[in-house]
C-alpha cells in the first residue's frame, strides 16, 4: 500500500481544513515545494495535492506552483480540486502530473468523466468524496442525492482505475478513519481505492494495508506530529 501525504493549497500555502470548513483552516507551510522536498526525504513516492481554491471556483491558481513541485520534488503527483474540463485535465498531464482527479465534474457530468477516461486512462482518479453515505461536490459545500456506492458502482462500469474515498466527517478530525467503509468498498469493487479523510494512527495504517488498498492518504496526522511518515510508510509496505 502506498502512503500519500496530503498537501492542500490556498493562497499558494500549505493549510489544512477541519472537516472540509473553509472558515476552519490552518496554515502549516508558505513553502509547498519544500515541504514535498521533506516528504520525499521521509521515503514518500507519491503526494496527494488539493487545490481548495479551485475546488471553490473551478480554477487553477496554483497550476506553475503545481509544475514546480513535480518537477522538483521527484514524487509522483495527484491532484485535484476544481477539474471540470480538458483544459485543465490536459495542462496538469502535461506538466507530469501522474493522476488528475475529477471531483464534482465526475458525479455531474457522466459522459465527460466517460470521454476523458476513455482518453487519458489511468491519468483520470475520481473523488469519491463521502457526507453520511451521500456524494458531496463543490468543495464539499454542497450533498447531492446520490449515494456513494450507487456512485462508485457508475464508476466501475465507466471504467475509471482509482478513486479517492474520503469520509468528510472524519477529515481532519483526528478520530480514526472509517474502516467500516473501506471494508465495504474494498470487498465490493475493483478499482485501486485510496482512503482518505481521519487517518490518525498507525494502527489506522495496519489496518488500510490488511484490507488490500491500493494507498493511504496522511493529511493532519502529519502535521500535528501524530504520525511519523517514514513509520507509516513501512508500516505500509
Amino acid at each position: 500500500m502506498f502512503i500519500l501525504p496530503a498537501i492542500d493549497l490556498y493562497k499558494q500555502k500549505a493549510v489544512r481544513l477541519y472537516q472540509g470548513d473553509y472558515r476552519q483552516m490552518t496554515v502549516y507551510s508558505e513553502h509547498p515545494l519544500q515541504l514535498a522536498q521533506t516528504f520525499r526525504a521521509a521515503g514518500a513516492t507519491y503526494l496527494h495535492l488539493v487545490d481548495l481554491e479551485g475546488a471553490l471556483y473551478g480554477t487553477t491558481p496554483h497550476a506553475e506552483l503545481v509544475a514546480s513541485i513535480v518537477k522538483q520534488s521527484g514524487l509522483k503527483v495527484e491532484i485535484g480540486g476544481g477539474i471540470r474540463n480538458e483544459e485543465t485535465i490536459l495542462r496538469y498531464v502535461e506538466a507530469g502530473v501522474e493522476r488528475v482527479i475529477l471531483g464534482t465534474a465526475a458525479l455531474t457530468n457522466p459522459d465527460f468523466l466517460q470521454d476523458m477516461t476513455s482518453k487519458y486512462g489511468n491519468k483520470i482518479a475520481v473523488g469519491v468524496d463521502c457526507r453520511d453515505g451521500w456524494v458531496a461536490i463543490k468543495g464539499w459545500t454542497e450533498t447531492s442525492s446520490v449515494s456513494c456506492e450507487t456512485f462508485c458502482e457508475r464508476l466501475q462500469q465507466i471504467g475509471v482505475q482509482t478513486m479517492v474515498c474520503t469520509d468528510i466527517s472524519r477529515d481532519g478530525a483526528m478520530q480514526g478513519t472509517n474502516r467500516t467503509l473501506y471494508q465495504r468498498l474494498a470487498a465490493q469493487f475493483q478499482i485501486n481505492l485510496i482512503a482518505s479523510g481521519g487517518i490518525s494512527s498507525l494502527e489506522d495504517v495496519r489496518a488500510l494495508k490488511e484490507m488490500h488498498l491500493y494507498g493511504a492518504i496522511i493529511g493532519k496526522a502529519y502535521y500535528t506530529g501524530a504520525i511519523d511518515l517514514a513509520e507509516a510508510i513501512e508500516v505500509a509496505q
